[in-house]
């Protein structure tokens, strides 16, 4: 699954509610692109999906019979037909921030349709963004495992040499991310355009061997395999879920590529190909039981294994790197809606402003990578992990999506539950089949997901407790200036412009400064910068000045979700509106806190520690919003939480 991914070949942000493409980018070249970032991860799903299905239902070393095979294949084709193509490709898609999908988009807007923040709605954003890390990291670690086991097809000599390959691969995939993707990812549509015809030509040849096949279409027999096989078919249908991992992308992508090309792409290009691939890894396994132990590069002969082993391998770095990406956006977006503290950002292009670098990020997702990899050692054995965290995410859209259909749309309850409550039934049954598998590995999502939940949680709770504690002890803003403006201390020339993040009040490093220099500049400026609940805000809505007093001015700063906030060139706007300085003779004034645990706080004690740990972490205020280095001055103070 992926989240928020940069177009990889020029896509800006669409306008128009998603609804067209970018202009600047022909539809078709939007279209391509697509296939490559949004569709690389359900795209290798043939690589295990059907395999662990099989699997599930008759266990290793026994043949599967004729209505095993075809129950199998009706609940693939009907997943894919049902979850990816009826919820996110015809509904969800629909359903845009001001242009951008995704879960942390569909959290704020359906926020905003409730006149506010919502404790059940910002906990629902907080459980699907911790449960995507999961996913972040299995998804790398499968995908290109599964490639490289391709190998032992070739011959079995290679079987001591798939973890370290995989371990190599991916260490170089995530060394090269701090050069940005923006090249590379020109490559991307055409190259997975390529593994979609290569794997639905394969498929096509198998399935004219044995049309018995194509009897999968009908759904009575996914349903007699569920109803005749008990509590071993809900088992496989925890297996069958891997097809429609990555759906997520659909929707979280909406923003880069315009709903018609990803809907375009999907419909003529990628369920054909799918549905192709899986028919044909049936009709291989019905003709050859022994195929199960990789029915995906079995399906060609053995003048092509090595060529579509290194097809794999390229098709699962792009499904692994829109993942990584993915994780630097959702990571952003939760920094912007305060959910996480700063994290150093990189931009990697002049001309993309999507592309990212998160140093951090990418080291931690490295290290669960290589960890995943190493302690489970095969694809099997992390299939088992991967379903939990994707089904999670999925239940929590779908509940987000009642709340923006009801409230954005203004259809009545009746209406939207009919709607996205049979979608939810599906999603819950395939979370409670993945659920069956926590013993076997499903336990690693859960416990990432819950310790990005709790650092999540502490974060916040941590800022609003900490911002009320400081309000307490400030000054408000307009009586101290009517004191500085009655009884004026010393005036030095230029302009102080004093960060804070609660405009009513003084700020620290104002207060700090008075105390000590015992000097005020002529002109004095209380900057706030805020997050919208939209991805991106109009430049003409970006400040707003609002004068406090003959010397004082108030001016706020708004950013969206999706934005990098920058403070030089948002002021930049600010001169257009009257606001005249010059940045070599603007001071700017920061407060450095110190915080330390104090003896009765609101949070238990670990809590307390953390959330000090992660201030600690935070990357520095003047670097996030991008403050020239030689023109601030911090002011330190310590404050007990």
């Amino acid at each position: 699954m992926s989240h928020s991914i940069a177009a990889a070949n020029g896509g800006s942000a669409a306008t128009n509610g998603g609804s067209e493409a970018p202009a600047k980018v022909g539809f078709w070249a939007l279209t391509v692109g697509s296939i490559g970032v949004v569709y690389g991860d359900i795209g290798t799903s043939p690589l295990y999906a059907l395999r662990e299905s099989v699997l599930a239902a008759v266990g290793p070393g026994n043949p599967a019979s004729e209505p095993v095979v075809l129950g199998i294949l009706s609940l693939i084709i009907w997943a894919l037909l049902l979850v990816v193509t009826a919820k996110y490709v015809v509904i969800l898609l629909r359903a845009d921030n001001n242009g951008e999908g995704g879960t942390l988009a569909l959290m704020a807007l359906a926020s905003r349709s409730l006149g506010g923040s919502s404790g059940l709605v910002i906990l629902l954003g907080v459980i699907s963004g911790a449960l995507f890390y999961g996913d972040a990291i299995i998804t790398p670690a499968l995908s290109v495992l599964s490639a490289v086991e391709g190998l032992k097809v070739v011959t079995p000599a290679f079987d001591a040499y798939v973890v370290p390959i995989t371990v190599v691969i991916l260490v170089l995939l995530f060394s090269v991310q701090s050069r940005g993707t923006a090249k590379v990812a020109t490559f991307f549509g055409p190259l997975t355009l390529i593994w979609f015809a290569a794997i639905a030509a394969a498929g096509l040849w198998h399935i004219g061997q044995n049309l018995t096949v194509l009897l999968a279409f009908n759904p009575y027999y996914g349903m007699h395999f569920l109803l005749n096989h008990g509590l071993i078919g809900f088992y496989t249908l925890g297996a069958v879920f891997l097809v429609v991992t990555g759906s997520e992308a659909l929707y979280a992508d909406l923003g880069h590529f315009g709903r018609g090309p990803i809907r375009v792409a999907w419909l003529v290009v990628v369920l054909p190909a799918l549905t192709i691939n899986y028919l044909g890894q049936g009709a291989l396994v019905l003709a050859n039981p022994k195929a199960i132990e990789n029915p995906f590069f079995l399906l060609y002969p053995d003048w092509a294994l090595l060529p579509m082993v290194l097809l794999a391998t390229a098709a699962t770095v792009i499904a692994s790197q829109a993942v990584i990406t993915g994780a630097y956006s959702l990571t952003r977006q939760a920094i912007q809606l305060g959910l996480l503290p700063r994290l150093e950002i990189r931009h990697t292009s002049e001309s993309l402003f999507g592309q990212i670098y998160m140093p951090r990020v990418n080291t931690l997702l490295l290290i669960g990578v290589l960890l995943l990899v190493v302690l489970f050692r095969s694809s099997s054995a992390l299939a088992s992990a991967y379903g939990i965290a994707v089904t999670g995410t999925m239940v929590v859209t779908a509940m987000m999506a009642i709340i923006v259909i009801r409230r954005v749309w203004r259809w009545h309850l009746v209406a939207a539950l009919a709607l996205m409550l049979p979608f939810l039934f599906i999603d819950l049954t395939f979370m409670t089949a993945n659920l069956l598998k926590v013993v076997e590995g499903g336990w690693m999502p859960l416990a990432l997901g819950a310790v990005v939940m709790a650092v999540m949680y502490t974060w916040r709770r941590g800022s609003r407790l900490l911002f009320e504690k400081t309000r307490r002890l400030e000054t408000p803003l307009e009586s101290l200036v009517a004191s500085l403006e009655k009884k004026p201390p010393i005036r030095v020339p230029g302009t102080a412009v004093f960060l804070t993040s609660d405009p009513a009040s003084a700020p620290t490093a104002l207060m700090h400064s008075l105390k000590h220099y015992k000097v005020l500049h002529e002109k004095n400026v209380i900057l706030t910068i805020e997050t919208a609940d939209t991805p991106r805000v109009d430049p003409t809505e970006r400040v707003r000045i609002e004068p406090v007093g003959q010397t004082f001015s108030r001016v706020v700063l708004r950013f969206g979700f999706m934005e990098t906030p920058n403070v030089p060139q948002a002021l930049v706007i600010a001169r257009k509106l009257g606001w005249q300085f010059d940045i070599m003779s603007t001071s700017f004034f920061l407060s450095r806190r110190t915080l330390k645990p104090a003896a009765h706080s609101g949070m238990p004690r670990w809590q307390d520690r953390l959330f000090i740990g992660l201030t600690r972490w935070a990357n520095d205020a003047t670097d996030y919003f991008q403050i020239p280095t030689g023109r601030v001055v911090e002011v330190g103070t310590q404050v007990t939480v």
